[in-house]
């Protein structure tokens, strides 16, 4: 059954955002290209957008046990993910370029999920995506996102299979982030006259 739902728009960023039951937030290590979400920690996941720097309307729903499939509506295939609730407190922030800022709105109340019947520390999380203009890029796609968040153990996540080209992008993320800071720096030799 449902308990609460919030909806609201979000300004993305240059790279997605983070939804979570931390406040956390650090730029993910991983991304999940050919996926729409993928864990940032435990308990926090990496959603990719189409959009790239404009509106994403968001509904948030909290539900005591499974919802039903969501029919129509244009969605993308479902995909979900477990997550620790490492705070009662649902967190949202933009992934900006090389920052992380904290994007729930001032407006909404917070969302709270309560503690799992069984006493467990998991929630599941489905998240269906739209976009009228698949196509990546800046500006309005007309995206929406519905993400239902429910009490459940841990299982393993649900996705789409991912092509070789997403492994390979994967693999470069991974690649620049363990890069050090020195690697991008240059030193200029003195100029003498």
């Amino acid at each position: 059954m449902l308990v609460r739902a919030s909806s609201f728009t979000v300004e993305l960023g240059e790279n997605g955002y983070i939804i979570g039951f931390t406040d956390d937030y650090e730029y993910p290590a991983e991304m999940p290209f050919g996926w729409r979400c993928g864990p940032a920690t435990d308990a926090n996941a990496v959603v990719l957008t189409t959009t790239d720097t404009g509106p994403l309307q968001m509904t948030i729903q909290v539900h005591d046990a499974p919802p039903a499939p969501e029919v129509g509506g244009g969605w993308e295939p479902a995909e979900e993910i477990s997550l620790r609730v490492d705070l009662p407190t649902l967190h949202l922030a933009t992934l900006e370029s090389g920052d992380v800022m904290d994007a729930w709105p001032d407006e909404e109340t917070p969302l709270h999920l309560a503690p799992a019947p069984d006493g467990g520390d998991w929630v599941r999380m489905r998240l269906y995506c739209h976009a009228d203009d698949p196509e990546p890029g800046i500006g309005d796609h007309g995206e929406r996102h519905l993400v239902q968040l429910w009490p459940a153990p841990e299982t393993p996540p649900l996705h789409p299979d991912i092509t070789e080209e997403d492994r390979q992008a994967r693999a470069e993320y991974a690649a620049d982030q363990t890069l050090d800071v020195d690697d991008y720096t240059f030193t200029y030799p003195a100029q003498t006259e």
